[in-house]
Protein backbone atom coordinates (compact mmCIF):
# COMPACT_ATOMS: atom_id res chain seq x y z
CA UNK A 1 0.00 0.00 0.00
CA UNK A 2 1.15 3.07 -1.01
CA UNK A 3 2.59 5.41 2.12
CA UNK A 4 2.23 9.13 1.86
CA UNK A 5 4.23 11.54 3.93
CA UNK A 6 3.52 15.40 3.85
CA UNK A 7 6.30 17.73 2.89
CA UNK A 8 6.00 19.93 5.64
CA UNK A 9 8.25 22.56 3.56
CA UNK A 10 5.35 23.12 0.86
CA UNK A 11 2.40 21.61 1.65
CA UNK A 12 -0.06 23.85 4.24
CA UNK A 13 1.59 26.78 3.83
CA UNK A 14 -1.15 28.40 5.04
CA UNK A 15 -0.10 27.88 8.30
CA UNK A 16 3.34 28.93 10.28
CA UNK A 17 5.86 25.84 9.89
CA UNK A 18 5.15 24.58 13.61
CA UNK A 19 1.73 24.40 12.87
CA UNK A 20 1.74 22.31 9.80
CA UNK A 21 2.29 19.30 11.77
CA UNK A 22 -1.06 19.39 13.10
CA UNK A 23 -2.85 20.30 9.79
CA UNK A 24 -0.79 16.85 8.47
CA UNK A 25 -2.37 14.88 11.11
CA UNK A 26 -5.63 15.86 10.60
CA UNK A 27 -5.66 15.16 6.85
CA UNK A 28 -4.78 11.74 7.24
CA UNK A 29 -0.73 11.93 6.90
CA UNK A 30 0.99 9.45 8.84
CA UNK A 31 4.47 11.04 7.70
CA UNK A 32 6.10 13.51 7.73
CA UNK A 33 9.39 14.91 5.65
CA UNK A 34 10.65 18.65 5.08
CA UNK A 35 13.82 20.29 3.71
CA UNK A 36 15.63 20.83 6.92
CA UNK A 37 15.06 20.59 10.69
CA UNK A 38 18.04 22.93 12.25
CA UNK A 39 16.19 26.25 12.66
CA UNK A 40 14.24 24.84 15.45
CA UNK A 41 14.84 22.81 18.56
CA UNK A 42 15.53 19.24 18.66
CA UNK A 43 12.56 18.91 21.91
CA UNK A 44 10.60 21.06 19.73
CA UNK A 45 10.30 18.73 17.29
CA UNK A 46 10.03 15.92 18.55
CA UNK A 47 7.37 17.16 20.85
CA UNK A 48 5.10 17.96 17.93
CA UNK A 49 5.79 14.13 16.18
CA UNK A 50 4.81 12.82 19.47
CA UNK A 51 1.59 14.82 19.77
CA UNK A 52 0.65 13.84 16.51
CA UNK A 53 1.42 10.59 16.10
CA UNK A 54 3.62 11.23 12.93
CA UNK A 55 6.81 10.07 12.20
CA UNK A 56 9.70 11.63 10.49
CA UNK A 57 10.18 9.92 7.39
CA UNK A 58 13.41 12.22 6.15
CA UNK A 59 14.94 15.72 6.16
CA UNK A 60 18.36 16.65 4.28
CA UNK A 61 22.03 17.44 5.82
CA UNK A 62 22.89 20.62 5.90
CA UNK A 63 22.81 22.50 2.57
CA UNK A 64 24.79 25.55 2.97
CA UNK A 65 22.98 29.08 2.99
CA UNK A 66 19.67 28.19 1.63
CA UNK A 67 18.82 31.94 1.55
CA UNK A 68 21.71 32.93 -0.49
CA UNK A 69 20.86 30.86 -3.10
CA UNK A 70 23.01 26.94 -1.72
CA UNK A 71 21.22 23.94 -2.93
CA UNK A 72 24.12 21.53 -1.25
CA UNK A 73 27.72 21.71 -0.81
CA UNK A 74 28.62 18.17 -1.02
CA UNK A 75 29.96 18.60 -4.65
CA UNK A 76 32.13 21.80 -4.11
CA UNK A 77 36.05 21.27 -3.08
CA UNK A 78 36.25 24.28 -1.08
CA UNK A 79 33.19 23.35 1.34
CA UNK A 80 34.74 20.30 2.48
CA UNK A 81 35.19 20.96 5.78
CA UNK A 82 31.96 22.43 6.39
CA UNK A 83 30.35 19.16 4.54
CA UNK A 84 32.19 17.21 7.14
CA UNK A 85 31.12 19.38 10.12
CA UNK A 86 27.34 19.09 8.72
CA UNK A 87 27.40 15.48 9.03
CA UNK A 88 27.34 15.66 12.98
CA UNK A 89 24.83 17.95 13.23
CA UNK A 90 22.67 15.97 10.65
CA UNK A 91 23.23 12.91 13.02
CA UNK A 92 22.42 14.39 16.37
CA UNK A 93 18.96 16.12 14.79
CA UNK A 94 18.04 12.65 12.88
CA UNK A 95 18.46 10.55 15.98
CA UNK A 96 16.82 12.88 18.27
CA UNK A 97 13.71 12.41 15.91
CA UNK A 98 14.17 9.00 14.73
CA UNK A 99 14.35 9.97 11.38
CA UNK A 100 15.69 6.45 9.41
CA UNK A 101 17.16 8.69 6.67
CA UNK A 102 18.65 11.98 4.95
CA UNK A 103 19.43 13.35 1.89
CA UNK A 104 22.69 14.26 0.65
CA UNK A 105 22.49 17.78 -1.85
CA UNK A 106 25.08 17.13 -4.29
CA UNK A 107 25.06 21.07 -4.85
CA UNK A 108 25.61 23.39 -8.30
CA UNK A 109 28.82 22.70 -9.63
CA UNK A 110 30.95 26.15 -9.13
CA UNK A 111 31.65 27.16 -11.90
CA UNK A 112 35.80 26.89 -11.49
CA UNK A 113 36.09 23.52 -10.63
CA UNK A 114 35.77 20.59 -13.68
CA UNK A 115 33.34 17.83 -14.01
CA UNK A 116 35.51 15.38 -13.01
CA UNK A 117 36.53 17.40 -9.42
CA UNK A 118 33.10 18.04 -8.64
CA UNK A 119 32.25 14.45 -9.20
CA UNK A 120 35.66 13.25 -7.39
CA UNK A 121 34.50 15.46 -4.24
CA UNK A 122 31.19 14.19 -4.05
CA UNK A 123 32.16 10.78 -4.05
CA UNK A 124 34.80 11.59 -1.10
CA UNK A 125 31.87 13.55 0.86
CA UNK A 126 29.47 10.64 0.66
CA UNK A 127 32.46 8.10 1.50
CA UNK A 128 33.31 10.37 4.52
CA UNK A 129 29.55 10.26 5.63
CA UNK A 130 28.38 6.99 4.94
CA UNK A 131 29.89 5.72 7.96
CA UNK A 132 29.35 7.80 10.31
CA UNK A 133 25.53 8.15 9.66
CA UNK A 134 25.45 4.44 9.65
CA UNK A 135 26.40 3.89 13.01
CA UNK A 136 23.88 6.37 13.93
CA UNK A 137 21.34 3.50 12.25
CA UNK A 138 20.50 6.44 9.61
CA UNK A 139 20.55 6.00 5.97
CA UNK A 140 22.26 8.40 4.06
CA UNK A 141 20.65 8.67 0.23
CA UNK A 142 21.14 11.11 -3.10
CA UNK A 143 18.76 12.59 -5.60
CA UNK A 144 18.64 13.35 -8.74
CA UNK A 145 16.94 17.26 -9.31
CA UNK A 146 15.93 19.12 -12.52
CA UNK A 147 17.75 21.78 -14.17
CA UNK A 148 14.89 23.82 -15.30
CA UNK A 149 14.04 24.66 -11.44
CA UNK A 150 18.25 24.38 -10.42
CA UNK A 151 20.22 25.49 -13.07
CA UNK A 152 23.46 23.69 -12.82
CA UNK A 153 22.58 21.05 -10.20
CA UNK A 154 25.40 18.58 -10.50
CA UNK A 155 23.39 15.40 -10.38
CA UNK A 156 20.63 15.10 -12.92
CA UNK A 157 19.58 11.78 -14.22
CA UNK A 158 19.11 8.13 -12.66
CA UNK A 159 22.18 6.67 -13.81
CA UNK A 160 24.34 9.29 -12.94
CA UNK A 161 23.47 8.45 -9.77
CA UNK A 162 23.38 5.01 -10.17
CA UNK A 163 27.29 5.21 -11.07
CA UNK A 164 28.05 7.35 -8.48
CA UNK A 165 26.58 5.07 -5.19
CA UNK A 166 28.10 1.98 -6.84
CA UNK A 167 31.81 4.32 -6.98
CA UNK A 168 31.01 5.12 -3.35
CA UNK A 169 30.49 1.54 -2.56
CA UNK A 170 29.19 2.10 0.92
CA UNK A 171 25.83 -0.51 2.35
CA UNK A 172 24.53 2.92 3.97
CA UNK A 173 23.82 4.61 0.72
CA UNK A 174 20.65 4.71 -1.55
CA UNK A 175 18.71 6.51 -4.13
CA UNK A 176 15.71 9.20 -3.36
CA UNK A 177 13.67 9.21 -6.93
CA UNK A 178 12.09 12.39 -7.06
CA UNK A 179 9.23 11.58 -10.06
CA UNK A 180 8.90 15.03 -10.42
CA UNK A 181 12.23 15.98 -11.45
CA UNK A 182 12.83 12.69 -13.43
CA UNK A 183 9.89 12.91 -15.35
CA UNK A 184 11.56 16.12 -16.75
CA UNK A 185 15.05 15.20 -17.20
CA UNK A 186 13.99 11.79 -18.58
CA UNK A 187 10.63 10.64 -18.58
CA UNK A 188 9.70 6.74 -19.09
CA UNK A 189 9.16 6.35 -14.85
CA UNK A 190 7.90 3.12 -14.43
CA UNK A 191 10.53 1.19 -16.51
CA UNK A 192 13.10 3.60 -14.49
CA UNK A 193 11.87 2.58 -11.19
CA UNK A 194 11.81 -1.01 -12.11
CA UNK A 195 14.86 -1.52 -12.84
CA UNK A 196 16.46 0.53 -10.10
CA UNK A 197 14.07 -0.63 -7.35
CA UNK A 198 17.20 -2.29 -5.49
CA UNK A 199 18.39 1.21 -4.81
CA UNK A 200 15.30 3.44 -4.24
CA UNK A 201 14.83 3.96 -0.58
CA UNK A 202 12.49 7.02 -0.77
CA UNK A 203 10.46 8.65 -3.51
CA UNK A 204 9.07 12.37 -3.97
CA UNK A 205 6.13 13.53 -6.15
CA UNK A 206 4.78 16.34 -7.62
CA UNK A 207 3.12 16.86 -11.12
CA UNK A 208 4.61 18.39 -14.13
CA UNK A 209 4.34 21.19 -15.18
CA UNK A 210 4.01 23.70 -11.90
CA UNK A 211 4.80 21.27 -9.43
CA UNK A 212 1.39 21.26 -7.97
CA UNK A 213 -0.16 18.32 -6.72
CA UNK A 214 -1.08 14.83 -8.92
CA UNK A 215 -3.87 15.67 -11.13
CA UNK A 216 -2.71 18.85 -12.36
CA UNK A 217 -0.32 17.65 -15.25
CA UNK A 218 0.81 14.89 -17.47
CA UNK A 219 1.91 12.10 -14.83
CA UNK A 220 -0.39 9.09 -14.49
CA UNK A 221 -0.52 8.80 -10.41
CA UNK A 222 -2.71 5.88 -10.56
CA UNK A 223 -1.04 3.90 -12.89
CA UNK A 224 2.27 4.91 -11.11
CA UNK A 225 1.16 4.31 -7.56
CA UNK A 226 -0.63 0.78 -8.91
CA UNK A 227 2.52 -0.27 -10.56
CA UNK A 228 4.44 0.83 -7.23
CA UNK A 229 2.72 -1.60 -4.85
CA UNK A 230 2.69 -4.09 -7.74
CA UNK A 231 6.32 -3.87 -7.42
CA UNK A 232 6.39 -4.23 -3.34
CA UNK A 233 7.78 -1.19 -2.82
CA UNK A 234 7.05 -0.90 0.89
CA UNK A 235 8.97 2.93 1.50
CA UNK A 236 7.60 6.40 1.68
CA UNK A 237 6.69 8.88 -0.66
CA UNK A 238 6.99 12.29 0.00
CA UNK A 239 4.35 15.08 -1.10
CA UNK A 240 7.46 17.42 -1.81
CA UNK A 241 4.77 19.62 -4.25
CA UNK A 242 3.75 23.15 -4.39
CA UNK A 243 -0.33 23.08 -3.57
CA UNK A 244 -2.29 24.87 -6.30
CA UNK A 245 -4.75 26.33 -3.87
CA UNK A 246 -5.54 25.48 -0.59
CA UNK A 247 -3.58 22.94 0.58
CA UNK A 248 -6.13 20.40 2.30
CA UNK A 249 -8.76 21.62 -0.17
CA UNK A 250 -6.49 20.10 -3.21
CA UNK A 251 -6.19 16.83 -1.18
CA UNK A 252 -8.24 14.73 -3.12
CA UNK A 253 -6.38 12.57 -5.36
CA UNK A 254 -4.76 11.64 -2.23
CA UNK A 255 -8.25 10.29 -0.68
CA UNK A 256 -8.01 6.40 -1.40
CA UNK A 257 -3.79 6.50 0.94
CA UNK A 258 -4.43 8.27 3.36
Amino acid sequence: MVKLAANLSMMFNEYDFLDRFEAARRTGFKGVEYLFPYDYKQDQLVNLLAENDLSQVLHNLPAGDWDSGDRGIACDPARVGEFQDSVGVAVEYATALHCPQVNCLAGVKPDNVSVENARDTFISNLQFASPILESAGVKLIIESINTIDIPGFFLTHTDQAKEIIQDVNSPNLSLQHDLYHMQIMEGDLSRTIESNLSLISHMQLADNPGRHEPGTGEINYPFLFSFIDKLGYDGWIGCEYIPAGNTEEGLSWAKDYL
